[in-house]
């Protein structure tokens, strides 16, 4: 895949894709007939795995480090994965906030349905206290 072909695979723009690359995190195979930078089925499960750490405020460095253990196969140890296992309630929040989401979603495709939840229920669940997500994405309470 070239840059584009990977961005669209991957829900990012080329220029995440660009920026990635030269940081290190992802690293292309060169055409040789073109020099256009090519990218394989690994680089998509990279992309994505680092667009996810993203998303849970997890830094290039750490995300860098984290990928530097998996290249070079070494076991997890637990305080080498901080950053990760740091969000591990956060993420496990993120996942059921999701999941009312598309659980709705699918509830709106059955009109029929007596019980279907209005979004204004569907907001006023995911704004209650035991959401601790808030749609930036950072956590309640540590602003």
């Amino acid at each position: 895949m070239r840059v584009t072909e990977l961005a669209r695979a991957g829900g990012v723009s080329a220029e995440t894709v660009r920026h990635y690359t030269r940081e290190g995190l992802l690293r292309p195979q060169r055409d040789p007939c073109n020099g256009y930078q090519l990218y394989d089925e690994e680089a998509l499960g990279r992309l994505r795995f680092i667009d996810c750490l993203r998303s849970l405020g997890v830094g290039l460095p750490a995300i860098k480090n984290i990928l530097s253990w998996a290249d070079e196969d070494r076991p997890t140890v637990v305080d080498r994965c901080a950053p990760l296992a740091d969000q591990g309630r956060h993420i496990r929040l993120r996942i059921q906030e999701l999941q009312a989401i598309a659980q709705w979603l699918e509830s709106i495709d059955h009109d029929d349905a007596p019980d279907n939840p209005s979004l204004g229920e569907l907001i006023e669940a995911l704004g209650s206290s035991e959401s601790a997500v808030i749609t930036d994405g950072s956590h309640r309470g540590q602003q």
